[in-house]
């Protein structure tokens, strides 16, 4: 989806192969695919002058991958916070098994000493 949503940005004000395959860092061979689905979905039409220009769909289709991008980073930053509070969470339940360990050992050894 990224690829293609490349494409349509690099085709919003109209663009020749040359400058979407640069723009969209894509192999001719990958272009020519990408191309031809874009132009089949309706996202793209083929104009004078080897252009090809976003279509009133691509439009559409690349303002909603924007907001999809904008939602999906916007989980990675939720689900990170999240695992880092997990990460801490399992740390202090590891620290307190720990140092009751410590402390069990140590009230073990001061009531062997005891008379």
């Amino acid at each position: 989806m990224q690829i293609i949503a490349s494409i349509l940005s690099t085709a919003s004000s109209g663009a020749k192969k040359t400058r979407i395959m640069y723009q969209a860092n894509l192999s001719y061979k990958l272009l020519c695919r990408y191309l031809d689905e874009v132009l089949d979905a309706g996202l793209v039409c083929f104009e004078e002058g080897d252009y090809y220009v976003l279509t009133t769909k691509g439009k559409e289709f690349l303002d909603m991958h924007e907001g999809y991008s904008q939602r999906c980073k916007n989980l990675e930053r939720h689900l990170s916070s999240i695992n880092n509070d997990k990460a801490t969470l399992e740390s202090l339940c590891s620290s307190a098994t720990l140092n009751n360990k410590v402390m069990k050992v140590s009230f073990e050894k001061k009531k062997s000493r005891a008379p």
